[in-house]
C-alpha cells in the first residue's frame, strides 16, 4: 500500500469498514455535536421567527405607522393638523376606570378603558369571541375582554355601567390586535367609543388619561422613515410633551426584552458551541487513542501521514454528519416548546417552524466546530512514527510546543477564524459576539495555563506520606497525564453549573423583592381634591383601623437637564445614558412639602413648609448619579404642553421595593400645583378588616361616592406580576439548560477519554499487588484534589458570568443564593466523582493478564 495508490475512494473503503455504525468511542463526539448544532438551529429559529413577527406585524402590534401619545391632555388644533398632514390619524384615549353592573355597587371590576374613534383599527381586525371580526364600537356599545366577563358574569347583550355611562356588551374580546403594544395595565380591558367616554363623565381636568394618535402613512410615503418622521414632529412641538414610537419599535418593553433575550440565546448558543468543541476534542483523542494500533499497523503497511487523516477525517465526517442532522431535528423540534415558554411575553408563532437560514448557520457552525476540534488529536495521530504508537503505553507520546503549533496552527486557527468570523458577521450584537468569543477564548488559555501550572506545582510539592496521596499526587504530573485537559473540561463544566444556580436564585430573589409580598391593599386614581373628605370618609366607615396614605398625581416628560448655562435637551440625545430610564417618556410626578414616607436624603436639604422661593425639585440619586447631576443643577419638564424648570435642592435614595409612591422627581409645591391634577391613594387595611365584607363595602362605597376614581385591588396585579416574571425566569433557565447538558456531556467525555490512557497504569498497579479498593481510592483521590481547586476556579468564574447575565443583560439586581450554589457545586464535584467511578469500574473488571497481551 502507498500513497500513490490510496485515494479517497480507497480511503473511503477502509473508513467505512472500520468505522462501528453503532458509534462506540464516538459518541461523545455525537453528543456534544448534537447538543451544540441543536442548541443553534433552535435559537437561530426562535430568534428569526420573533425578527419576522415583529418585522410583519410591527404596524399591526402598534396600530399604525406612528403613534404620538400625551399625558393629561389632548392634542391641540395645531398638533392635529401636523399628525393628520403625515397620514390617516385614529385618535384615542386610555385611562382607568370601573366597570360594574347596572343593578348594583357590590361588585365591581377596576378596568384599562379604551376609546377609539372611528378609523380604529388602522391595521389589523379586532376579533371577538365566536370568530366575528369587528371594527370600533359605535354609541353605547363595548367591547369587553374575558376578564370582565368572568368577574362580572356578564355576556354578549348584557350591560355594565362605567361612571355614568351605561354601556352594552357587544361581545367579548378575542384578539385586540394593539394589545402588546399597550403595555401592562391594571386590568382587563374595556373598548368604547368616544360618544361613551364623554357619556361617563369620567375625563375632568387632572385625571390620568393618556391620549393615543396612530398614524398611517398614505401609500406613497409607507417606505419613508418613520423615525425621522417622529423626530421631525416631536422637534415641532418640542415642549408638548410627545412620546413617539414607529411601527419598528411597537411596544419598547417589549423591544427591549426582545433585544435583551436575544443577546442571551447568543451567548447560550457561543457558550454552548465553546462548550461542545472541547467535548468534540475530548472525543476524538479518546477515539483514536483506542485505535492506536490500528494506525500504527497502517503506517507499517505502507500508509502515509496524509493516509491517516483521508481515513479518520472521513470517519468523523460522517459521525459528524449523523450528529449536525440530528442537532437540526432536534432543534426544530425544540422550538415550539421555546415557543410555549415565551408565549405570554414574546409574539411567537405556533407550531414547529422551519427558518432555512438559521438551520444552514447552525449546520455551518457545526461542522466547523467538529473539523477545528478534531483537527489537534487528528494530526498528533498522523504525526507520529509507528513505533512511537506501539510504544505510547509505556512511553507517552510528546510533542513539543514549536512542533505542534507548526502542524497544528494553520487548520486549527483557520477554523477558530472561520467560527470567530461566522458568529460575529451573523450576530445582531457584534461587539457583544465578539467579546464573548474573545473571553471564552482567554478562558480556554487561563484554564490550560492552570493545568499545566498545576501538573508542574504537584511537580515540585513534597511527597505526602501516604502511599495513595503519593500516588495520586504523581498521577497529576506523570507523563501522559490529562491534568491539563481535565482543568479545561472539569472547569468549563463546573462552571456551568455555578452559572445556572447563580441565575436562578438571581431570578428568584429579584421576583421577590419586585413583587413584595406586603403592600397596600388598594391603589385609588384620580381622587378629586375636592373629594377627598368624601373618600376618607368612605374608608373609615367600612374599615376604621385603615391607613390612608394620598400624593398630588402628575405626568410630565423630562425634556433637559444641568447646569443652567449648559442644560442638555433630551430630544439631542443619540442614545440615553446607561440606568437613565426616567428620560424615556413620561413619568409621574408630584410635589410635597415633606420627605416623603421611604426615602432618605443622601444630600442637600429638604425645603420648609409654606416654600415660596424659587421652584425646587428632589431628585432620584440613583438618576442623579447616571446623569452626572449635582446640587444647583436644574431640571425642565413638559408638563401638559408647557415648560417648567426648577433648581436640584437635593438628591433622595428611594426604596423601590415598597409598593408606595415612589418618583423620581418631588417638586416643590410652588413649582407645579397650579397645574390641573388629581390625588392618588393607598389603603392599607388592617388584618381585622380583610373579609370580603369589608371589601366590598370600600368598593361599593368608593364607587358611588366617587364615581370617576378607579380601585385597584393590590392582589391580582402582584400576581399578574409574579407571573410575567416567572415566566421570563423558566424561559431564561430553559435556554441556560442547554449549555449545562453539554457541560455535562464535557465531563463524562473528559473522563472517559482519561479513562482510556489509565488502563495501562491500573494494570501495572494490579499486577503489583494492588486491590480494586486501593485503585478506587487512588482514582477517587486523584479527581478530589483536581476538584478541590476547580470548584474555587468555577465559583468565580460561573458567578462571573452570571453576574453580566443578570446585572449587564436583564438589568435586575445581583442577588445570588450563595447556600444553594455551594450545594449545587458540590453536587458537580459529587457528579465528577460519580463518573470518574463508573468509568473506572469497567477498567478494575480487566484482567492483568489480558489485558498485558493486548498491548
Amino acid at each position: 500500500m502507498t500513497a500513490s495508490r490510496m485515494g479517497w475512494g480507497t480511503a473511503w473503503r477502509l473508513a467505512r469498514r472500520g468505522l462501528d455504525w453503532r458509534f462506540r468511542g464516538l459518541r461523545l463526539l455525537l453528543v456534544c455535536l448534537v447538543l451544540g448544532t441543536a442548541a443553534l438551529a433552535a435559537i437561530g429559529t426562535l430568534t428569526g421567527a420573533i425578527e419576522r413577527e415583529l418585522t410583519s406585524r410591527g404596524r399591526v402590534l402598534l396600530g399604525g405607522d406612528l403613534q404620538f401619545t400625551l399625558a393629561q391632555r389632548g392634542a391641540s388644533d395645531a398638533e392635529m393638523a401636523a399628525m393628520r398632514a403625515l397620514g390617516t390619524v385614529s385618535a384615542g384615549t386610555r385611562l382607568q376606570a370601573m366597570a360594574r353592573l347596572p343593578q348594583g355597587d357590590d361588585v365591581a371590576v377596576p378596568v384599562e378603558l379604551k376609546a377609539v374613534d372611528a378609523r380604529w383599527p388602522l391595521y389589523g381586525a379586532l376579533t371577538l369571541e365566536g370568530g366575528r371580526r369587528a371594527g370600533a364600537p359605535t354609541g353605547m356599545t363595548a367591547w369587553i375582554a374575558p376578564g370582565v366577563a368572568d368577574r362580572l358574569g356578564v355576556t354578549a347583550g348584557g350591560k355594565l355601567r362605567i361612571g355614568d355611562a351605561l354601556l352594552t356588551i357587544g361581545g367579548v374580546i378575542a384578539d385586540e390586535p394593539d394589545r402588546l403594544s399597550e403595555g401592562f395595565s391594571l386590568g382587563p380591558t374595556v373598548i368604547v367609543s368616544p360618544e361613551a367616554l364623554a357619556a361617563s363623565g369620567l375625563v375632568q381636568p387632572g385625571s390620568m388619561i393618556r391620549a393615543k394618535y396612530r398614524v398611517r402613512l398614505p401609500a406613497g410615503g409607507a417606505a419613508a422613515d418613520p423615525q425621522a418622521l417622529a423626530d421631525a414632529f416631536t422637534a415641532r412641538f418640542p415642549v408638548a410633551g410627545f412620546e413617539a414610537r414607529t411601527r419598528d419599535k411597537a411596544s419598547p418593553g417589549l423591544d427591549r426584552f426582545v433585544g435583551r433575550m436575544g443577546q442571551f440565546l447568543v451567548l447560550v448558543a457561543l457558550a454552548a458551541l465553546s462548550i461542545a468543541g472541547i467535548g468534540i476534542g475530548n472525543g476524538v483523542s479518546s477515539y483514536l487513542e483506542a485505535r492506536r494500533g490500528s494506525i500504527a499497523t497502517l503506517k507499517i503497511l505502507g500508509a502515509e501521514s496524509r493516509d491517516i487523516a483521508r481515513i479518520y477525517l472521513l470517519q468523523m465526517a460522517v459521525a459528524s454528519a449523523i450528529a449536525i442532522a440530528t442537532g437540526l431535528l432536534i432543534g426544530v423540534a425544540t422550538t415550539p416548546l421555546l415557543g410555549r415558554a415565551l408565549s405570554g411575553l414574546l409574539p411567537v408563532e405556533a407550531g414547529v417552524v422551519i427558518d432555512a437560514k438559521a438551520l444552514l448557520l447552525a449546520a455551518a457552525y457545526g461542522a466547523l466546530i467538529a473539523l477545528t476540534f478534531a483537527a489537534p488529536p487528528l494530526i498528533r495521530a498522523r504525526e507520529f512514527p509507528a513505533m512511537a504508537l506501539m510504544r505510547a503505553r509505556v512511553s507517552p507520546l510528546r510533542t513539543r510546543w514549536r512542533a505542534a503549533v507548526r502542524s497544528m496552527g494553520l487548520p486549527v486557527g483557520a477554523g477558530l477564524a472561520g467560527i470567530a468570523a461566522l458568529a460575529i458577521a451573523t450576530a445582531p450584537q457584534k461587539e457583544l459576539a465578539a467579546g464573548f468569543l474573545g473571553g471564552s477564548a482567554a478562558l480556554f488559555v487561563l484554564l490550560a495555563a492552570l493545568g499545566l501550572g498545576l501538573a508542574r506545582l504537584a511537580a515540585r510539592l513534597p511527597r505526602p506520606r501516604g502511599a495513595i496521596a503519593r500516588m495520586a499526587l504523581a498521577n497529576l504530573h506523570r507523563p501522559g497525564a490529562q491534568t491539563s485537559a481535565l482543568v479545561v473540561a472539569l472547569g468549563f463544566g463546573l462552571s456551568a453549573f455555578v452559572l445556572l444556580a447563580a441565575v436562578e436564585t438571581s431570578l428568584d430573589a429579584n421576583i421577590a423583592r419586585r413583587v413584595p409580598d406586603r403592600a397596600p391593599d388598594y391603589f385609588v386614581l384620580d381622587v378629586p381634591r375636592d373629594g377627598l373628605a368624601r373618600f376618607e370618609t368612605v374608608v373609615r366607615h367600612a374599615a376604621p383601623g385603615a391607613t390612608i396614605r394620598t400624593v398630588p398625581a402628575l405626568r410630565g416628560t423630562i425634556v433637559a437637564y444641568g447646569p443652567q448655562d449648559r442644560m442638555v435637551r433630551v430630544a439631542d440625545l443619540k442614545e440615553l445614558p446607561e440606568n437613565a430610564w426616567a428620560l424615556r417618556g413620561d413619568r409621574g410626578l408630584t410635589y410635597a412639602e415633606t420627605v416623603p414616607e421611604g426615602n432618605t436624603l443622601t444630600a442637600g436639604k429638604w425645603w420648609p413648609k409654606d416654600y415660596a422661593g424659587e421652584p425646587l425639585v428632589s431628585v432620584d440619586a440613583d438618576l442623579g448619579k447616571a446623569l452626572n447631576l449635582k446640587l444647583g443643577d436644574r431640571i425642565t419638564v413638559g408638563l401638559l404642553g408647557v415648560e417648567r424648570t426648577a433648581t436640584i435642592a437635593s438628591f433622595r435614595q428611594i426604596d423601590w421595593e415598597n409598593m408606595g409612591f415612589n418618583y423620581v422627581l418631588v417638586f416643590s409645591p410652588n413649582a407645579i400645583a397650579d397645574a390641573p391634577h388629581n390625588l392618588a391613594a393607598t389603603i392599607e387595611l388592617p388584618p381585622a378588616a380583610k373579609s370580603p365584607g369589608v371589601r366590598r363595602a370600600i368598593l361599593s362605597g368608593l364607587v358611588r361616592a366617587l364615581p370617576s376614581s378607579s380601585v385597584v385591588e393590590i392582589g391580582p396585579v402582584l400576581n399578574q406580576a409574579r407571573d410575567i416574571l416567572s415566566q421570563m425566569g423558566t424561559a431564561i433557565l430553559a435556554a441556560a439548560s442547554v449549555a449545562i447538558l453539554a457541560g455535562m456531556a464535557v465531563l463524562a467525555g473528559a473522563i472517559a477519554a482519561a479513562r482510556e490512557r489509565q488502563q495501562y497504569d491500573n494494570v501495572i498497579l494490579r499486577v503489583l499487588g494492588a486491590s480494586r479498593r486501593q485503585l478506587l481510592t487512588l482514582i477517587l483521590a486523584e479527581y478530589a484534589l483536581l476538584c478541590a481547586v476547580l470548584a474555587v476556579i468555577a465559583l468565580v468564574l460561573g458567578c462571573g458570568a452570571g453576574w453580566l447575565v443578570i446585572v449587564r443583560l436583564f438589568d435586575f439586581a445581583w442577588m445570588p443564593g450563595w447556600t444553594r450554589i455551594l450545594v449545587v457545586l458540590g453536587a458537580g464535584v459529587a457528579l465528577v466523582l460519580v463518573l470518574a467511578l463508573a468509568g473506572s469500574l469497567g477498567l478494575l473488571r480487566t484482567r492483568p493478564a489480558q489485558a498485558l497481551r493486548e498491548l
